[in-house]
């Protein structure tokens, strides 16, 4: 009986056993391969970030943050717009001549009634289109583009229209008034329909923008609330008072402070309204607000040291009206 004897039989060279090369074997060339796509994206989800936001902090510190700091420098020295180098310190004189100067407050009692006169009536206005509007109204996207049409229109346009409107000898406002037997005004001449003529245009540009935020916040409530109120036996004007404005609070705070800051630094309709006088805001000086005389001194008078320390003084009021909106603010959510 013939006896089986098992042998192993040598590996064949370039058979299908694989062998180890001395580049590694491709499951290990893998994996480096892995590893090193594994780092790039690390890499790139830490980075990417950063790259992405780089481009607004680039320009924010060409333009914002850097005007900011020599703005800041200029207003303790003295220098003329003629020779921008040249600068002499003086400190703190620049801040106590421009509180000392009677055309400052002016422009500040100025800025401050045509901001009420401009914005009271303005954010009225829009709430009142705003529930006008949350209605199902037909060609409903026509009206709210309608309210927006004044916001995109140039202040050059509006403020040439408008001195039309308001011409004394020839404008339609004083034809209107004529009408009724009221004898016609002097617009440009006198202070408050001076200011009551720039806060119109005023009016007229920022309702619409400020109707839109309010539908928006308007929208956002939630039907439920109507409902029960309705069933309550509330009318729709109880639902507003008493449903729609407490849901709109933060809402309309929010409009109040953006309104505010807004009209701190109105320029354009008052520089154009009267543009034989330029920034001197009427010859009186009747409606020139801060940034009038900001402009004004800046590039009339070519005082920029005077001018960056008017600007310095906007920015503390501005700081100080966040510094009130923060403290509403926290007191309305305590309350609510």
């Amino acid at each position: 009986m013939a006896t089986r004897h098992d042998t192993a039989a040598p590996p064949v060279k370039g058979g299908a056993a694989p062998g180890r090369s001395p580049g590694g074997s491709p499951t290990d060339k893998e994996q480096q391969r892995r590893a090193r796509l594994s780092r790039r994206w690390q890499r790139d989800v830490r980075w990417s970030p950063y790259a992405f936001v780089a481009p607004f902090f680039l320009l924010f510190a060409a333009f914002g943050l850097f005007p900011l700091i020599y703005t800041g420098w200029a207003s303790l020295h003295q220098v003329e717009l003629t020779s921008p180098t040249d600068m002499n310190w003086v400190g703190l004189k620049n801040y106590t001549r421009i509180f000392d100067d009677d055309f400052f407050w002016n422009a500040a009692k100025n800025t401050l009634t045509i901001g009420i006169i401009s914005t009271v009536p303005q954010l009225m206005m829009a709430m009142g289109i705003a529930h006008i509007l949350n209605y199902k109204l037909r060609a409903s996207t026509f009206y709210r583009v309608a309210m927006l049409a004044p916001y995109a229109t140039s202040i050059a346009a509006a403020a040439l229209v408008f001195v039309l409107l308001f011409g004394r000898d020839y404008g339609m406002i004083n034809w209107a008034l004529g009408s009724i037997g009221i004898d016609p005004i002097d617009w440009q001449g006198e202070k408050w329909p001076s200011q009551i003529a720039v806060s119109t245009i005023i009016i007229w540009r920022w309702t619409g923008y400020n109707a839109l935020i309010y539908l928006a916040a308007m929208q956002a409530i939630p039907q439920d609330l109507y409902e029960s109120a309705a069933l309550d036996g509330a009318s729709r004007w109880k639902q507003f008072i008493h449903v729609t404005l407490p849901s709109l609070r933060p809402t309309i705070l929010f409009t109040v402070v953006v309104s505010t800051i807004g009209a701190s630094q109105v320029f354009g309709e008052p520089l154009l309204f009267d543009a034989n006088r330029g920034a001197s805001g009427g010859a009186e000086h009747q409606f020139q607000t801060l940034g009038l005389y900001l402009y004004e001194q800046g590039w009339v008078n070519q005082h920029l040291g005077r001018a960056s320390a008017i600007a310095w003084t906007m920015f503390a009021i501005l700081i100080v009206i966040g510094i009130i909106n923060q403290l509403i603010s926290r007191r309305l959510r305590a309350s609510s």
